[in-house]
């Protein structure tokens, strides 16, 4: 038997030992694998003894979980690419700072142009002073001495105008990304939740940060570069043309060629380049979606399966970005080597001019050191080439997010005056899907109405959409059909901004803090607030009791969303915000549900003098938290299935109301 026979048994055991090892390790993969489909898979995966067992233990291994990634994955989008105009608005804010750079680039490259015909002179002066025999050097270096100062003048002034540009440069560059961070950001925050629902965070930060900083190092490397080196081989040329123009024909006749090659390559590398882009900002979103949840991840010991996923796709976006350099790479070496023959045929051609009296030394050095100049200028275009499709690639993702409209308006529609807001609410005949959701309706001609100054709670099964009201209710998403209004106008009529702002208090099941202080989570109900406010609103809500165990107060850092708080506590801090907000309408998503028994008898007495002269809407599975409520419907079927009073409703026999409640106290 082989050794390569051999090898190949070896790694078939190694195969089948590994997915049985995977199969223990995580039950629910239990679909037994054949011998024949090992073999298979180990054959398929390519030449070499470990190679084949690897690979199926990877395959055997790859976790149903893994289809999360699918939900994750951004898709490639053609319309991800910025235009000229587009790049020009970006640099209009910021003109002087760019146009003070272009100029030190320009005169930059025109003294690049100027040094190697001074040196031309130069080299003059040394060969008359070889072939002169009269031994007086004095009067050489004489001679030598205003090319030698015009030369030294020219590299002090390119080193200020480099320094000049670059500092330039490097001033719009920072101001530009600021710009268009800020710009995107603030888009981000005024588009409607759908937006939200249908891209992850993950691919949002990413465009908010990497793709920003991508655009502004390429757009820094372009100009500086690329504006420089491009008026170099230009102006070279011309040099070129002036020192022998039969030369600069067969020397710059294939540049043409390059540059259309160039071209064709690039366009393949840019679509590449958005792949691979994409792919990053999906690696982004895993690593986020674990890091927020770490606690989950824990609790089910669940590192090594997410370190694999986040590895998975790190492998594809380096794959990629290996491709991407390849192709970059390919195009540069070709490059110089045809700019290295270049530069060899020059040597030839000159030394063939000179020995026939056509072309002086200094003259060949000229030329030379312009060829090379020409010859690092397209080299250094080369580079900058696959920078800038990074670059362009990478601002087009910026502006993509950029140029889209929030669905839902913030700073349009009208605001209700203060003292003729009453706070009636009606849902006439709405019907709504959520829009990732389209063939999903959550309501059908839903009728309810929240009358001003009352109490109305919302109960029934759960999935059945009550939470979705309040989110009508904010405006989060519109209905397909029908209308929610407000003291009989139209929400949609309404400023959002306003509505949110100075109407409507949300106090939701799962509360959410800022990674400050105590007091700044409950500031942020109302930013102007005057320290006692703040400290009565937390009194109110039964906040100062904890805190005031705490050795830093209301300073006292609360973690990430909360994170060194019990639950209750988060939701004491988040009753406390809403009451300081002080709104004519209030929303109460079960607002109590993590409270003990204590916590939510003082919470309730809190909430009981916060709701009167108040219209208020309660959503609670706790049956007991309602039964105070003026009106109650029940949701269930895509609609208010019943309505009234807690004794109406009970009173009724076989109301689904009555079922939940004796549900609940058999519970209990």
């Amino acid at each position: 038997m082989s050794i390569l026979s051999k090898l190949s048994q070896i790694s078939i055991k190694s195969a089948v030992q590994s997915s049985k090892h995977c199969f223990s390790s995580y039950p629910w993969l239990h679909k037994p694998i054949s011998r024949t489909t090992i073999l298979k898979t180990w054959r398929i995966c390519g030449f070499g003894a470990g190679l084949g067992a690897v690979t199926l233990r990877k395959a055997a291994c790859a976790p149903k979980l893994s289809k999360r990634i699918d939900h994750l994955r951004t898709t490639e989008d053609q319309n991800a690419s910025m235009t000229a105009g587009e790049l020009w608005n970006l640099i209009k804010p910021f003109f002087g700072w760019f146009f003070a750079a272009v100029v030190c680039a320009i005169l930059s490259a025109y003294i690049n142009i100027q040094i190697p015909l001074c040196l031309g002179d130069l080299v003059n002066g040394i060969v008359k002073i070889i072939k002169d025999e009269s031994n007086n050097l004095r009067s050489h270096f004489e001679q030598l001495k205003p090319s030698a100062l015009h030369l030294m003048t020219l590299y002090v002034a390119q080193s200020a105008l480099t320094f000049l540009y670059i500092t330039f440069l490097t001033v719009l560059g920072e101001r530009m990304a600021t710009k268009m961070r800020s710009d995107l950001f603030q888009k981000l925050l005024h588009h409607d939740m759908a937006f939200f629902d249908s891209h992850k965070s993950g691919e949002l930060s990413a465009r908010l940060n990497a793709d920003v900083q991508e655009f502004k190092s390429s757009f820094k490397l372009c100009v500086s570069q690329g504006l420089r080196t491009f008026a170099q081989t230009i102006g070279c040329i011309g040099s070129l043309y002036f020192l022998s123009p039969t030369m600069t024909m067969y020397t710059v006749a294939v540049v043409p060629g390059i540059i259309l090659a160039g071209s064709a390559i690039g366009a393949g590398l840019r679509q590449l380049s958005r792949r691979a882009q994409g792919q990053s900002a999906t690696a982004s979103a895993v690593s986020d979606e674990a890091l927020t949840n770490i606690r989950t991840i824990r609790a089910f010991a669940m590192e090594k399966l997410e370190s694999r996923l986040f590895d998975n796709e790190l492998d594809k976006a380096r794959a990629m970005q290996e491709q991407l350099g390849v192709g970059i790479g390919l195009f540069q070496a070709g490059t110089n080597l045809f700019l290295n023959g270049m530069i060899l045929s020059v040597l030839y051609g000159g030394s063939n001019l000179i020995s026939k009296g056509e072309m002086t030394p200094g003259a060949l050095m000229s030329f030379l050191v312009s060829a090379q100049t020409i010859q690092r200028s397209l080299s250094q275009l080369s580079i900058i080439f696959g920078t800038a499709i990074k670059g362009w690639t990478a601002g087009g993702r910026v502006l993509q997010f950029s140029r889209l409209e929030p669905s839902i308006p913030m700073d349009t529609g009208v605001c209700i005056p203060y003292h003729s807001l009453w706070g009636d609410i009606k849902f006439e005949d709405v019907s709504f899907s959520y829009p990732t959701r389209p063939g999903h309706t959550v309501f059908e001609n839903l009728t309810l109405s929240i009358p001003a100054g009352q109490v109305v709670a919302l109960c029934g099964p759960s999935g059945e959409g009550k939470s979705t009201i309040t989110h009508l209710l904010e405006r989060f998403y519109e209905p397909k059909s029908g209308r929610v209004t407000l003291d009989g106008r139209d929400l949609r009529e309404l400023n959002v901004e306003w509505l949110r702002g100075q109407v409507i208090g949300l106090i939701s099941q799962e509360p959410v803090l800022f990674a400050t202080s105590v007091e700044e989570n409950i500031r942020y109900g109302r930013p102007d607030a005057t320290d006692e406010e703040v400290r009565e609103a937390a009194r109110a809500a039964h906040v100062d009791e904890f805190v005031s165990r705490f050795p830093s107060g209301y300073s006292t850092v609360v973690g990430e969303r909360g994170a060194q708080l019990s639950g209750g506590q988060k939701q004491r801090i988040a009753i406390a915000r809403a009451i300081l907000k002080n709104p004519p309408i209030l929303i109460l998503d079960e607002a109590t549900s993590a409270l003990d028994s204590h916590s939510e008898h003082m919470v309730q007495e809190a909430l009981n003098n916060v709701m009167k002269g108040r219209t208020v809407l309660i959503i609670a599975h706790r049956l007991s938290t309602i039964r105070s409520a003026q009106m109650i419907y029940v949701i269930k079927d895509k609609k208010a299935l019943e309505s009234g009073t807690h004794e109406q409703l009970m009173a009724k026999k076989g109301s689904l109301y009555r079922k939940l409640v004796e549900a609940h106290n058999v519970d209990s």
